[in-house]
C-alpha cells in the first residue's frame, strides 16, 4: 500500500459522531423542499422550436425532459423521450414545432413545497416530472428518480456511495446528497455540533474519494499529508463553507523542495478544481494546497509558523487563525504530529505570541447593546440592522478556544474539545465551560437554520441575522448566548493577565 492510500483518521482524534442519526434522518426523509432536491438549471425552450432542435439540446446537457415555457418562463408544456416514441409511431416530422406535439399534462408545485407532495402528484397523475416554480415562473424539474434517491440519504447508505463512487459525478452526487442531509437535519432539529460533525465527517469521506479517483499512478512514492484548515479543520463546517487545505510532506534528501513542489502542486490542483465542482467554492484568499505558499515541507513550515510567531502583526495574526487548526485528512499523520509538537514547543520558548493573540481575539467584541438595545448591529445599507453571527459571535469561541489550547499545549482543533482539554489541565471551573460550550452550539444552531432559510428562499446564504426577525424565545438565547462570550473573554483576560 502507498503512502496515499493510507487516510489516516483515527477516532480519537474526530468528535464522535452519534449512532441516532441515521434514525432520525430515515424517518422523514420526504420532509426536505423540493428547491432541495433540484441538481441543475432547468431545460426549457418556447413554441416555436423545432423539434430536431429539442432532441439536440437534451442530448447535449444528458437530460430526459424539456420544459415548454411561454416569454414570461411560466411553463405551459413538457416534452419528454415517451413523447419521442409517441411522435414516432405517428410518422410526425421532426421539423415540427414542439408546441404542436409536447403534453400540456404538466403538474407544478412551488419551490418550498416538501417532496412527499411531489411523490403524492406523481402517484395521482400517473406522471413521471414535477415541475417546480417560483412566483409562476420555472425554476426546475422534479423527476421520480430524484425522489426515489432520497431513500439513500442517510450517514450509513451516504458512507457506502462515497466509498463505491467510480467517477466524478457519482462524487457531484454525494456531495449534493450531504448537503441535502445537513439540511433535512437542521429542519428537524438536532444539535448544532452533530450537523457540524457529520458535514465535516462526510466531506472527509468525500476528499478521501477525490484523491483515491484522482492520484491514481501519480505521486504516489511521495510521503507527504493533506492538512484541512479552518472550519474543516474543527470539524465545524455550516452550510456555507469554502476550501481551506494545505500540503506537509518531509524535507526530501538534498533539500530540493521545489522540485518536489513541482510534482504535488499540478496534482493539488485537479483536487482543489474537483472540490469546487462538488459544491466547495475556491478560497477567495488563496489558502489552498494548490498555491505554492501553502505546500511546503515540514522544515518550511516551521520555518513559516517562526516568521508569524515573531512578527505577530495583524496579518500574520490572521493567517494563526486559520492554519494553526490544522489535521491530518490524508496521508501521513505522523507528520501533522510532529509539526504540532514543534509549535507547541515553541510557543512555550516565545509567550508574547499568545499575548498578541489574545490581544487581537480581544478586539473582537460581542454584538451586545447597550441600555437601550440588546444588540450591537454594525452591517450596512440594506444589512443595516443585522450582525455577523460568525464574526460577532461563534468566531469569539473559536478564537479563545484555540489560545487557551495552545497555551496549555492540547491537540485537538475542534472547539468544545479545545475548551474541555485546557479546562482539565488548568482545573478551570467545569460548569463555566460546559455553559462557553453549550453557549457556542446554541449560535452555531442559529447560523445553520439562518442559512437554510435562505437556501429555501433561494438566497446566498451568509452569516448576518436580523434579531429582529426571531421570535423571543431565539432572541433571547442569542443575548445570553453573546454574554457567555463576553465571559469567556474575562476568563481569558483574566489567565492571561490583561
Amino acid at each position: 500500500m502507498t503512502v496515499l492510500d493510507r487516510p489516516m483518521m483515527t477516532a480519537s482524534s474526530q468528535p464522535a459522531l452519534p449512532v441516532t442519526i441515521e434514525t432520525s434522518v430515515g424517518t422523514q426523509p420526504f420532509s426536505v423542499s423540493l428547491a432541495d432536491l433540484l441538481r441543475q438549471a432547468p431545460i426549457y425552450c418556447g413554441t416555436e422550436t423545432p423539434v430536431y432542435t429539442v432532441l439536440a439540446t437534451l442530448a447535449k446537457v444528458g437530460a430526459s425532459a424539456m420544459v415548454v415555457t411561454d416569454a414570461d418562463r411560466q411553463p405551459i408544456g413538457l416534452f419528454t423521450l415517451h413523447d419521442l416514441l409517441r411522435i414516432n409511431v405517428q410518422g410526425t416530422s421532426l421539423d415540427t414545432l414542439i408546441g404542436q406535439v409536447m403534453s400540456t399534462r404538466i403538474i407544478t408545485l412551488p419551490r418550498q413545497a416538501p417532496a412527499w407532495e411531489a411523490a403524492l402528484a406523481m402517484t395521482r397523475h400517473n406522471i413521471h416530472y414535477v415541475l417546480v416554480v417560483d412566483d409562476g415562473r420555472l425554476l426546475g424539474v422534479i423527476s421520480g428518480r430524484d425522489l426515489f434517491s432520497l431513500q439513500r440519504i442517510g450517514f450509513a447508505p451516504l458512507s457506502t456511495l462515497l466509498h463505491e463512487a467510480k467517477s466524478l459525478d457519482d462524487l457531484v452526487q454525494a456531495a449534493a446528497d450531504i448537503r441535502l442531509l445537513a439540511a433535512t437535519l437542521v429542519d428537524q432539529g438536532v444539535e448544532a455540533e452533530k450537523i457540524t460533525s457529520l458535514i465535516s465527517n462526510l466531506n472527509d469521506q468525500l476528499t478521501l474519494r477525490i484523491f483515491q479517483l484522482e492520484c491514481t499512478g501519480e505521486c504516489t512514492d511521495i510521503n507527504l499529508c493533506w492538512m484541512s484548515l479552518g472550519s474543516e479543520g474543527r470539524y465545524e463546517q455550516t452550510l456555507l463553507t469554502d476550501q481551506d487545505n494545505a500540503i506537509l510532506f518531509p524535507d526530501p534528501p538534498g533539500g530540493d523542495c521545489d522540485a518536489l513542489r513541482a510534482r504535488l502542486l499540478p496534482v493539488a490542483q485537479r483536487i482543489n478544481e474537483v472540490l469546487d465542482r462538488c459544491g466547495f467554492p475556491l478560497c477567495k484568499g488563496g489558502v489552498m494546497a494548490s498555491n505554492p505558499r501553502w505546500c511546503l515541507s515540514l522544515s518550511e513550515w516551521k520555518e513559516t509558523f517562526a516568521d508569524w510567531i515573531h512578527r505577530s502583526d495583524a496579518p500574520m495574526l490572521l493567517n494563526a487563525t486559520i492554519f494553526f487548526d490544522f489535521r491530518a485528512l490524508y496521508g501521513n499523520a505522523s507528520l501533522v504530529t510532529e509539526l504540532r509538537s514543534w509549535l507547541h514547543s515553541y510557543l512555550k520558548s516565545y509567550r508574547p505570541f499568545l499575548r498578541q493573540l489574545t490581544q487581537h481575539a480581544l478586539a473582537n467584541r460581542p454584538a451586545l447593546g447597550g441600555l437601550l438595545h440588546d444588540f450591537s448591529l454594525n452591517g450596512v445599507g440594506e444589512q443595516a440592522n443585522t450582525l455577523d453571527l460568525k464574526v460577532n459571535g461563534s468566531a469569539l469561541f473559536v478564537d479563545a478556544a484555540r489560545i487557551f489550547a495552545l497555551a496549555a499545549g492540547v491537540a485537538e482543533t475542534n472547539t468544545a474539545h479545545r475548551l474541555r482539554g485546557a479546562a482539565t489541565l488548568w482545573h478551570q471551573d467545569e460548569a463555566a465551560t460546559e455553559a462557553w460550550i453549550r453557549a457556542f452550539e446554541l449560535l452555531q444552531g442559529l447560523r445553520l437554520r439562518h442559512q437554510r432559510a435562505q437556501y429555501r428562499e433561494g438566497r446566498t446564504p451568509d452569516n448576518r441575522l436580523d434579531p429582529s426577525q426571531l421570535n423571543e424565545l431565539d432572541r433571547r438565547i442569542l443575548k445570553e448566548s453573546l454574554k457567555q462570550a463576553k465571559w469567556l473573554q474575562e476568563a481569558m483576560k483574566r489567565n492571561f493577565q490583561f
